[in-house]
């Protein structure tokens, strides 16, 4: 029997691993197992893109990580990033983000995005909400916090394939070290979607319960690339401003819109820490 599924897993994860590899449609369609015409058709119907956007798409996205965490060249960025010089790699990239990778690296694009990259001091508006326990059909990740997109694109073949998205509720991301303690390689997160307990789980993927309670909850606009920037805000700004204490749970990101359906800057992600309760820190 064909497992169409684990096909169109092994193609995400080879094109979020390989941004610089040969991501042809004849590539692809060898990593899938399957005729160049009929796996076009498979991951179109899969996942309501081609493979030519998908790819364009990771590669940009990764590309805009490199951008902000890094100090390499747009050109060393270009190559990593798959594409054969900086011209090309420009004219990709701004049909992405709607602004060339230099610009985005110097002055970033409409939205928080700057305020946070450049470590501003601002008031940082932010709220103490009472969060439901939420349930999580997800992928662990291993490693920088930035690389999750693979366990992400993982998550959602699953969905494409079994044709669960009516039953999803939304992505989040979970992240249960702190980056400025733990080494990178021994960073854990996972990348889930929200579902109803009575969801039936894919024996592929885990059950990750996040408990209700108090959360400061701060609404971050922008490219994902912008979000540990976000984070410090929060962490630096907000939550010493609230007196409030964090509890020892995973903090997380509830995503609010598709990546796939928006432009960059009009991303939407809701950043949760869980906060200790008690009588000397009563819910606001």
């Amino acid at each position: 029997m064909v497992n169409y599924e684990d096909r169109l897993r092994r193609v995400v994860r080879h094109i979020h691993d390989n941004p610089a590899g040969d991501l042809s449609l004849d590539a692809l369609a060898d990593v899938a197992a399957m005729s160049r015409f009929h796996w076009h058709r498979v991951f179109y119907a899969m996942t309501g893109e081609t493979c030519a956007q998908a790819v364009r798409r990771i590669r940009a996205h990764r590309a805009a990580h490199w951008l902000v965490q890094t100090d390499w060249s747009v050109a060393v960025i270009a190559r990593r990033s798959g594409h054969r010089n900086v011209q090309s790699f420009s004219r990709s990239f701004r049909s992405q983000f709607g602004v060339t990778p230099a610009v985005f690296r110097s002055t970033g694009v409409p939205g928080d995005f700057q305020v946070f990259r450049k470590g501003e001091r601002q008031m940082v508006e932010y709220e103490i909400r009472a969060l439901p326990a939420t349930r999580l059909a997800a992928l662990p990740h291993r490693g920088a916090y930035n690389e999750i997109g693979s366990a992400f694109q993982q998550v959602a073949a699953v969905f494409n394939a079994r044709r669960l998205w009516p039953e999803a509720r939304g992505m989040v991301g979970v992240y249960h070290s702190d980056p400025s303690s733990v080494p990178e390689a021994e960073l854990r997160s996972h990348a889930g979607v929200r579902v109803a307990n009575g969801f039936e789980m894919p024996e592929v993927l885990e059950e990750v319960i996040l408990p209700a309670g108090p959360h400061a909850v701060m609404l971050y606009t922008g490219p994902y690339a912008g979000l540990p920037g976000a984070w410090d805000a929060l962490y630096g700004q907000a939550l010493p401003a609230s007196g409030r204490m964090p509890s020892d749970l995973p903090s997380f990101e509830l995503y609010l819109n598709d990546p796939t359906e928006v432009p960059p800057e009009a991303l939407l992600t809701e950043i949760c820490v869980p906060l200790l309760s008690g009588p000397d820190h009563r819910d606001q």
